[in-house]
């Protein structure tokens, strides 16, 4: 009989916190929290759009969608999510299925991480 191994995947969630004290400078307290909450809502509408398009194997709109991802993710300093999603949009338009499924399922880990990580660095700044 085979044995089974459970492997325990720990995606590094890297943050540029100078982005997100540049805009609280910028915007004070009230418009960087307004910011931050539109844009960590924004992500995880366009998240749950990629999977849906990813179950309905529309190649081109997850490219899209995860492209889209980029500019919102370092628009709060979410710099791991956003590499990741130009991964997932890489392999979405070169039709290369196990990588799109392998970068789909990290950018979910690495987005529930940083959403968490960006609350928790938010919190500090208030």
């Amino acid at each position: 009989m085979a044995q089974v191994s459970v492997l325990q995947v720990e995606d590094e969630v890297r943050l540029d916190p100078d982005r997100l004290g540049s805009l609280y400078y910028q915007l004070g307290d009230q418009g960087a929290e307004d910011v931050v909450c539109r844009a960590m809502e924004e992500l995880a509408v366009r998240l749950a759009d990629v999977d849906a398009h990813f179950r309905a194997q529309d190649w081109d709109a997850v490219a899209r969608l995860a492209r889209g991802l980029i500019a919102i993710a370092e628009q709060i300093g979410m710099i791991g999510l956003a590499r990741v999603a130009g991964d997932v949009a890489r392999s979405a338009r070169a039709l290369d299925f196990p990588a799109i499924s392998a970068t789909l399922a990290r950018l979910g880990r690495i987005a529930d991480r940083s959403l968490t990580e960006v609350w928790d660095t938010q919190d500090l700044s208030v």
